[in-house]
Formats: C-alpha cells, sequence, structure tokens
C-alpha cells in the first residue's frame, strides 16, 4: 500500500494551529475534531455557493409550476369548414358572425386540467356537497314561511327533481367528462346560444355566492366574539379558501373530503340528539311527541307559503350539481361517478327530509328566533332546538358546524366558477387568457377572478350582495332544467345513430321519463318564484317593497334572456339539430375495451339480489 501524502502545506499547517488554539484536540497522525467538523475557505465557498444554486433553483421550479406547459395551446383549435358545413352545422351562420360548436366541442376534451379527484373525493362532494346555510340557516326562513308540513312536501319534492336531474347528468358526465359539463352539453346538444347563457349564469352565481358566503363566515363568528373586527375574519377566510383552490384539485378534494365527514357527523349527531330532546322534552315542557304540528300548526300561509318553500327549497340543493363539473379532474370517471351519482338519494333522505322532519318536531314556525329576519347563524332552526333544551355546550359546537359548512360552500363556489370560466373560455364564449391551465392543472387566472370577486365580501353591505346575488337567483334552477334537457336530446340523438342505451358505460336509473319529469319539476319551480315574486307571502309589503322583491326574485329571468338573444344575435346561432350532433368527441370511455364492458355485464347479472339492490342505490 502507498504511504499517504505528507507534503508540507504551510496555510494548511497554519490552519491546524488556529483550530488547535481555539481549543481543538489534535488526534495521533495530525487530525483535529476541529478541523475534522470543518472545511477549508475554499470548499466553504463552493458549499455556500452549492446551497445558493440549490435555493436558486427551487425558487425557480416554484415559478415554473405556474406556466403553461409547452405543447399546450393558449386558445382551443379553429376547425375549419366549408360553406356547406357552415350552412347545415348546429352552430349556424346566419349573423355577422361564425361560431364553430366542432371547435368548441373540441376545446372542452382535453384541457390539462390534472385529473387526481378520486372515488372517496367525488363521494363526499356528491354527499356533503351542498349541505350549508341552504340546510342549516335557510330552512329556518322555510319553516317560518309555510310549516313543518309544507317544508317537507316542497324538500321532498325538490329531492326528487334533483334525483331525476343528477341521473341525467351522470349519464352525460360518464360519457363525456369534459371541462365545464353543464354549459358544455347545452352548447353540443341545445343551442351554443344557451350554453352560452347558462355558463355565464352559472359562473356569476358562485362569484356573487363568495362573498356573501365569506360575509356570513364573518357573522357567525360573532357567536363566540363579537368585539373582533369583521374585516379581519373576512381576510383571513378569503385567503384560506383562495389558499385551498391554488393548492390544486386534490387538495381541494381532500379539504371538501374533511368538510363533508364534520357536516355528515353533525347532521346524524343531531337526528339522534333530536330524537332524545322530543322525547324528553324541554325542561319546562316536558315530552314533545307532534304538539307543534297541532299548535301553531303544521302549514303556515296555505298554498302561497308551500310556493314559498318551494323556492327555498331549490336554493337548499344548489351545489349538487358540481358532482358532474368534478368529472374532467377525475382519475376514473366511469368507476367513481356513478357510486358518487348514487349517494345522493341518501343525502336527500337522510340529511334533508329526515333532518328537517326532526327540526319541525322540536321548533315550531312561529319561533321568536324565526320571525327576526336574521341571516346569521342564531336563525338556524338546528341551533334553536339546541339551546331550547338546555344544553349549554352543544349549541357552540353547532354553530361551528356551521362555520364549517360555510367555509365549504365558499370553498366550492371557487371551484364551481373558476373550472366555468376556464370551460367557457375554451369553447369562445369568455376572454381567452381564462383558458390559462398551467403545470400543476390549474386555471389560474380564472381562480384569481374568483378570487378578486371575493374582496366584495369587504362591502359588508348584504343589502348589495343580495342584488349582486339576484343576477343570477334563479341559476340553478335553470341549469338543472338545461340538464334535463340536454339528456333528452342526447338519447334521441344516440338512438338516430343506431346505437343502444346498453352501449353506455351508465345509465340513468329514471330514464328519459326521468329527464321529463325532472324538467317539469324546474318549470313548477320558475312558476312558483314568479307568483310569490309578483304576490309575496307578506300582503302588507307596501307597492315599492313589492317591486322591489320581484326583481330580487326574478331579475334573473330578464338578464339570462337576454344573454341569450344577444349571443344568438351576433353569430345567428339555431337549435342543434338531432342529426347534427356530436356523439362521440370527448367519450372518454369509449375507448374501453367492448369484452370489459362484456365482462363487467356478466358479473353483474351473477350477483345476489341483495348485492344488485345494493349497487342500485350505493
Amino acid at each position: 500500500m502507498a504511504a499517504p501524502d505528507r507534503t508540507f502545506d504551510p496555510e494548511l499547517e497554519m490552519n491546524r494551529l488556529s483550530f488547535k488554539e481555539a481549543g481543538g484536540s489534535v488526534a495521533p497522525g495530525g487530525s483535529s475534531s476541529v478541523w475534522s467538523a470543518r472545511e477549508p475557505a475554499y470548499l466553504y465557498d463552493d458549499h455556500r455557493r452549492s446551497r445558493r444554486d440549490r435555493g436558486r433553483a427551487a425558487v425557480g421550479r416554484w415559478f415554473d409550476q405556474f406556466r403553461r406547459d409547452s405543447d399546450r395551446r393558449i386558445t382551443p383549435p379553429t376547425v375549419v369548414h366549408t360553406a356547406a358545413d357552415r350552412a347545415r352545422g348546429g352552430s349556424g351562420a346566419r349573423g355577422m358572425h361564425y361560431y364553430d360548436l366542432a371547435a368548441a366541442n373540441i376545446g372542452t376534451v382535453d384541457t390539462g386540467l390534472a385529473r387526481e379527484l378520486k372515488g372517496r373525493h367525488l363521494q363526499m362532494i356528491a354527499i356533503g356537497g351542498s349541505i350549508g346555510t341552504g340546510l342549516f340557516v335557510a330552512s329556518g326562513k322555510s319553516l317560518n314561511m309555510g310549516g313543518p308540513a309544507s317544508v317537507l312536501i316542497a324538500y321532498g319534492f325538490i329531492g326528487v327533481m334533483l334525483w331525476c336531474t343528477v341521473q341525467a347528468l351522470g349519464e352525460l358526465a360518464v360519457a363525456f367528462p369534459v371541462a365545464g359539463s353543464f354549459s358544455a352539453y347545452s352548447t353540443r346538444f341545445l343551442d351554443p346560444a344557451w350554453g352560452f347563457a347558462m355558463g355565464w349564469n352559472y359562473c356569476l352565481q358562485w362569484l356573487i355566492v363568495l362573498p356573501l358566503e365569506i360575509l356570513a363566515a364573518s357573522m357567525t363568528v360573532g357567536y363566540w366574539n363579537s368585539h373582533i373586527s369583521r374585516s379581519l375574519w373576512v381576510t383571513i377566510f378569503l385567503t384560506s379558501i383562495v389558499a385551498i383552490n391554488l393548492l390544486g384539485v386534490k387538495f381541494y378534494g381532500e379539504a371538501e373530503f374533511i368538510f363533508a365527514i364534520v357536516k355528515i357527523t353533525a347532521v346524524i349527531g343531531f337526528i339522534l340528539l333530536g330524537i332524545v330532546i322530543n322525547i324528553g322534552g324541554y325542561p319546562d315542557e316536558g315530552y314533545i311527541g307532534g304538539k307543534f304540528w297541532s299548535n301553531p300548526g303544521a302549514f303556515n300561509n296555505g298554498f302561497k307559503g308551500l310556493c314559498s318553500v318551494f323556492v327555498t327549497a331549490a336554493f337548499a340543493f344548489a351545489g349538487t350539481e358540481l358532482v358532474g363539473l368534478a368529472a374532467a379532474e377525475t382519475v376514473n370517471p366511469r368507476k367513481s361517478l356513478p357510486t358518487a351519482i348514487k349517494q345522493v338519494f341518501w343525502r336527500i333522505t337522510l340529511f334533508y327530509i329526515v333532518a328537517l322532519s326532526v327540526v319541525g318536531l322540536l321548533v315550531p314556525y312561529n319561533h321568536p328566533s324565526l320571525l327576526g329576519g336574521a341571516k346569521d347563524a342564531s336563525a338556524s332552526p338546528f341551533v334553536i332546538a339546541i339551546e331550547s333544551a338546555g344544553i349549554q355546550i352543544l349549541p357552540g359546537l353547532m354553530n361551528g358546524v356551521i362555520l364549517i359548512a360555510v367555509l365549504s360552500v365558499g370553498n366550492s363556489a371557487v371551484f364551481g366558477s373558476s373550472r366555468t370560466l376556464a370551460a367557457l373560455a375554451d369553447q369562445h364564449q369568455a376572454p381567452p387568457f381564462l383558458s390559462y391551465v398551467d403545470r400543476r392543472g390549474r386555471p389560474l387566472f380564472a381562480v384569481l377572478v374568483a378570487a378578486a370577486v371575493g374582496l366584495l365580501a369587504f362591502l359588508s353591505a348584504p343589502a348589495v350582495l343580495d342584488w349582486l346575488l339576484a343576477v343570477s337567483g334563479l341559476s340553478s334552477v335553470f341549469t338543472w332544467g338545461s340538464i334535463c334537457l340536454a339528456h333528452v336530446r342526447f338519447r334521441a340523438a344516440w338512438a338516430a345513430r343506431g346505437r343502444s342505451p346498453e352501449e353506455l358505460a351508465f345509465r340513468a336509473q329514471a330514464g328519459v321519463a326521468g329527464s321529463w319529469v325532472g324538467l317539469g319539476c324546474n318549470v313548477v319551480v320558475l312558476g312558483a318564484q314568479f307568483w310569490t315574486a309578483a304576490w309575496p307571502v307578506d300582503g302588507g309589503t307596501t307597492g315599492r317593497g313589492r317591486v322591489e322583491g320581484f326583481f330580487l326574485g326574478y331579475v334573473c329571468v330578464p338578464i339570462v334572456g337576454g344573454m341569450y338573444v344577444a349571443h344568438k344575435m351576433w353569430f345567428g346561432t339555431r337549435v342543434v339539430r338531432v342529426g347534427d350532433m356530436d356523439v362521440d368527441t370527448g367519450r372518454r370511455e369509449g375507448r374501453v375495451s367492448v369484452l370489459v364492458v362484456e365482462r363487467e355485464r356478466e358479473e353483474r347479472e351473477g350477483w345476489p339480489v341483495w348485492k344488485r339492490v345494493y349497487q342500485a342505490l350505493c
């Protein structure tokens, strides 16, 4: 073995002596413990430079994730058509400009959105997605206006309507898991002008819901401490919601998963507690039973009160359709979506019908807290029922659940509005920059636009926000009706191609008939809204108050009509004919092997009866 190099180096020796003088011990062989823990100056400089370079690289990678992939398009491709194609194409060419329907269909297929949502995310979005102020707070207004019987009838009616609608949405979303599914289906199967109106109205709904929910959350915090500035809570809540959405769709799914578990646990716990309270009674009343159905009564304000509850109940179910909007960002929509769609049945049955039945047994419709017209947690019949039972701790916990529910709806508002904005841009129905999707699959500019609108929460003026919300107040009803009609038209086009419904990976359990039922129910809700807006339950309202109430309740209709007419006049679009509908672009499940589908069908036929029933419901 060669001897080690012992060449004398004056500089190195001076460094060793200085370390030894500083207290370092020199081991045999001339090495120092202090020296062994340090490096020569030039090596230290290299190490420091290396750390600085790594830091710069990390910062560069962080900024790089916000860039668009080099192979991503900035705007959807334009498909060139001949004059004959324009003449017979469903997009129409009678106006000054030509709307390319084929390019719009292609634009929604591969947008670069990250497909990271899993089955458990979709199931929780379906079960707890719309459980928010509509159930916990607005149900108090419904109880006061119509009574407990009207609440059950109205929510059951809307539940049937939503079940039919979501079944139709599930079939379309599994077949076409494209971005901005609602407006995309209306554009493809109904009329591009109607798709434009539906997309923008739905987007405006969620954009305005965000500041409203943030404001409601800041008011809910006042239950514990009313001295802290509301603006501080608005800043905290808005920053948290935007941060969740900027972290990516997977983080959004995880957040909604946690929020939904909290809400579901709270509702189930309240149902069990409500049964105990009803049997044990309030401290000064004893056994309750159904006496509030007799005094003050099961109904209030007659048939008009029932119609008023129809409208409030429809708003309470807003957000149910988000599970279809998330289809484009799901890992395997063919497997995950059907299960999530079926969960709607349990949400309608357990979280609305059963929970509100318990509420109607515990809180009379003329309770003073319901008559105050408050819009915060103090008007929640859930909180009123617990406080009336003399329980000291649980009301605070229930307010915490309401706060989580409000933040969950605000979180969904950013998700829903940003995805709809990006999809509208992909279909040439919104500014092109909104279609920007970064390398992590986030519609970055669309999320930032939603965050900017959320700053309206600092106004702390609910009256102003109420007028803004009125612009799209009936958006959900229009959206649900459009989904049902699009499903009917899709089935007609599917049959016109000589294809059987058996070829679809998921078929609506209610079929085409269910879509007609859902469409009819939506028309009934629109009629009820018109009647109660023009002739409100409170007959003593002044003439000016009636006019203001009517516009607050129905101004959405002329706005939607105006957007529809404007788009049609600009592009000259017309209703898409059945023979011209595109039933292939965007069909992700079309690549699934026929043998796989046949094998799955054979497996289902061999299942026992109980498993078939379970799979049909769950």
